[in-house]
């Protein structure tokens, strides 16, 4: 009779523990979905959890803490200022990857990618945070919070492609740089196209177009790399 009413007790523990994490897990899940709201129609956050799941290596952590950072941006609601922001953060994003590279891959030609982009991209950062300055003040003219905006609907699907498409790490960090930054580069040209085809401000969108071009050649580049060194999947 002892050992039954300890089972009892132990059972009944159990049982309270569980209920206190799910109303935790409720609480919690709600608090987020609550605070995301209103910026740029909250960026899908189950889909930067494919991207965190996606592997464990240095990369990875840092694509998905610049995912982090664009998540949580306020919008301002004129597409040039929003661009400019988060263009910010998605360009030092790719400086912290190319550090990585850099630091730990071995591959010529990968590790000379990284000293172009990290070069290309901190000019530009430069060039960003004087125009994100100057546009402190712009009109606002597109709705972050509606989904059926263009701008929005076109910056959102930026990023959600990104966090989605983010492939899975390998034992090489060489083929690792590669794949995650074929995949940056694709989610930068498509904000960059969202800049020109919606943005006002000439000379930011003059930048998007040089961005784009830029760009594409190097997924070019990285895509025959690529198909070239297979083995080291």
């Amino acid at each position: 009779m002892k050992t039954q009413a300890i089972f009892c007790a132990l059972l009944c523990s159990g049982t309270l523990l569980l209920s206190s994490c799910d109303t935790k897990t409720t609480t919690e899940t709600a608090a987020t979905e609550t605070g995301a709201a209103g910026d740029m129609t909250a960026m899908d956050h189950s889909a930067m959890g494919n991207a965190a799941t996606a592997g464990t290596s240095p990369l990875n952590a840092s694509m998905d803490e610049m995912m982090a950072k664009m998540d949580a941006m306020k919008m301002k609601g004129n597409t040039d200022h929003d661009f400019a922001h988060m263009m910010l953060e998605h360009h030092k994003g790719a400086v912290a990857m190319a550090d990585i590279q850099l630091r730990d891959g071995k591959d010529a030609t990968m590790r000379q990618m990284a000293e172009k982009i990290k070069a290309d991209q901190q000019q530009e950062i430069g060039e960003l945070e004087a125009v994100a300055t100057r546009l402190d003040n712009a009109p606002t003219n597109y709705q972050p919070q509606d989904p059926n905006d263009p701008f929005t609907a076109q910056m959102k699907m930026s990023m959600t492609t990104m966090m989605t498409n983010t492939p899975k790490t390998v034992a090489n960090p060489d083929m690792n740089f590669n794949m995650l930054m074929t995949t940056h580069h694709q989610s930068a040209m498509d904000m960059a196209k969202a800049e020109v085809a919606h943005g006002k401000d000439s000379k930011l969108k003059a930048m998007a177009e040089k961005m784009i071009a830029t760009q594409q050649k190097e997924i070019d580049a990285f895509k025959t790399w690529h198909a070239n060194n297979a083995d080291k999947m």
